[in-house]
């Protein structure tokens, strides 16, 4: 299989899900185009904190980044253990009909009901217990973003020290993008291009000088300081004004991003790497081996696919940000294209480039795939950098380190990002039942610090804690996506739009039916291995999970008596 026709037919089919499948789902069943004069929650609330009315550009890029982080290179770069062709079919169709659908509604839905939450919604349109419960779903999900991103921040920053002074030197660029954005009213395309040529510039002077930390201080080894060192940003950065870092920041990491992408693609056109890996192991090919991959693919690739953070922050910080009621297909749907296009270059580099790094692989082939693959962002970094390398000639340590920095400002974005939403949550709840010191941002920011922080600090000491609470992360995280869309679903049918919900339903039953497999496949292994903490973590996802379906099931079956 020649790696550019992978590549032709995944953006194709990206192609086709904007141009034509996004726009007839936001015009005919959301209705976007139809509400022109719509007040969206960034006007009606404008504060200038966390409601403010953005460009669309601005915005896309602040949400891209938010909802990307380093998921959709981790999932697939491990998913191709199984062979290229579950994950590259999973990450293109999921991006069409799953991901862009959900992340795209969910934000409609937000902003339609001025700026709430997905778990206030479902509180809404649902039920106020199942709602609740749905917002402890939500908010354990987080948690374990936060967790498994500072994680994996600490180890890019162990293993490549080269990163630092850029992926450090990006936050103050943002600070003063920020400025000139919306102090100073500068014009935002020179601004853009001087802020991305001066995180380039850091890119050398990170290689010239690599920083690592001490081997232990206060008996706190590199992995766990670095953990420390980013839930203290997190905090800080969750409570400035989102126009001040957060969104500036976002949006010079996407449109880097997407000189990494074309640099990437431009690459594979010229070299056509060989690709390496087998379509599917002999494990998946041998009777009954589908086993091996269902349905644990579809929890291993969220993001890049779907997931249930995206809708998280659909509706906690971007739907905020609307400016217009129409963007929602511009920032919600292009959001998760440009996420599945980085998944697709993930899968790319993981079979085919990584065979340009024969020196560190030599026996690396398709026949022996399954037992020396070894995935993660890692072999996204060495089989980017060596095509890059060999594509456009750019040295292979400044490509690595290019990479590497992708993946840690990703990282660090949706950390920023997940600590404001569990901030929100909390105050929510503060809200909910009149408890008054949980309304402040200070509380309620420490609150959602310290429990992420002690999440990560359970299994960071040896630098490889994420093993431990990926697949917990990813089985969540998809029943948070498949109870969204859900609760988009009695949405449209409380609006009579039956035949509309089923862009909802459909992809809601299959990624229910794979995360619930998912979950209680892992709350074995977790009762094997005596780890009560995931056991029960686990096992109340699960049941809230069942308990907000059979609910809105029920509210399904009313309306549905109430008009026949």
């Amino acid at each position: 299989m020649s790696s550019i026709l992978l590549v032709v037919i995944g953006l194709g089919l990206f192609c086709f899900g904007w141009f034509i499948y996004s726009k007839f789902v936001a015009e005919k069943i959301l209705g976007t185009a139809l509400e022109e004069d719509f007040v969206t929650p960034a006007h009606e609330f404008r504060d200038d904190v966390d409601f403010v009315p953005t460009n669309k550009i601005i915005l896309w890029g602040h949400h891209f980044t938010t909802v990307a982080g380093a998921a959709p290179i981790v999932g697939p770069a491990i998913a191709v253990q199984w062979g290229w062709l579950p994950a590259f079919l999973w990450v293109v169709l999921g991006t069409v009909f799953f991901a862009g659908i959900h992340d795209m509604s969910a934000l409609w839905a937000s902003v339609k009901n001025k700026g709430k939450s997905i778990g206030v919604i479902c509180t809404k349109y649902v039920g106020s217990l199942v709602g609740q419960l749905f917002m402890v779903v939500i908010f354990f999900v987080l948690l374990m973003v936060n967790a498994a991103f500072a994680i994996i921040i600490a180890q890019q920053s162990v293993a490549h020290p080269t990163t630092i002074i850029p992926a450090w030197g990006a936050i103050v660029l943002a600070l003063i993008v920020g400025q000139c954005i919306y102090k100073f009213r500068l014009p935002l395309v020179p601004v853009t291009i001087v802020a991305v040529a001066l995180l380039y510039a850091l890119i050398p002077l990170g290689v010239a000088f690599p920083i690592e930390l001490p081997e232990s201080v206060a008996g706190l080894n590199p992995y766990i300081q670095w953990v420390v060192i980013m839930f203290i940003y997190a905090g800080i950065a969750s409570i400035l004004p989102v126009w001040m870092l957060l969104q500036p920041r976002d949006y010079i990491n996407g449109i880097q991003l997407i000189i990494c992408l074309i640099l990437i693609y431009i690459s594979i056109l010229i070299v056509n790497p060989n690709i390496v890996a087998p379509s599917l192991i002999p494990a998946v090919k041998a009777p009954g081996g589908w086993h091996q991959i269902v349905p644990i693919l579809f929890i291993t690739v969220a993001c890049g696919a779907i997931s249930g953070f995206h809708g998280i922050a659909s509706s906690g910080t971007t739907s905020k940000q609307i400016n217009k009621l129409k963007d929602v297909r511009f920032v919600g749907y292009l959001g998760s294209v440009g996420e599945g296009s980085l998944a697709l270059a993930t899968i790319v580099c993981c079979i085919a480039g990584v065979s340009l790094a024969a020196a560190t692989l030599p026996d690396l082939n398709s026949a022996n795939w399954a037992e020396m693959y070894k995935g993660g962002a890692p072999m996204f970094v060495k089989g980017g950098g060596a095509i890059i390398n060999e594509g456009i000639g750019l040295p292979f340590d400044v490509a690595s380190t290019l990479l590497s920095l992708i993946v840690i400002l990703f990282a660090a974005t949706t950390m920023d990002s997940g600590v404001r939403l569990q901030r929100y949550i909390i105050q929510e709840w503060g809200e909910m039942y009149n408890i008054g010191f949980l309304r402040g941002k200070t509380v309620a920011t420490l609150t959602a610090v310290i429990s992420s922080l002690a999440l990560a600090l359970s299994g960071v000491g040896d630098g490889t804690g994420t093993i431990a609470i990926w697949p917990l992360f990813g089985a969540t995280n998809q029943l948070l996506a498949s109870l969204i869309l859900l609760v988009i679903s009695v949405i449209l049918i409380r609006s009579k739009k039956f035949g509309g919900s089923l862009v909802t339903l459909i992809p809601m039953c299959f990624i229910l039916t794979m995360a619930l497999w998912g979950a209680i496949s892992q709350l074995g292994k977790y009762y094997a291995d005596a780890n009560w903490l995931l056991v029960a973590l686990n096992s109340l996802v699960i049941i809230v999970t069942i308990l907000v379906l059979l609910t809105s099931l029920s509210v399904v079956s009313k309306i549905i008596k109430e008009r026949s």
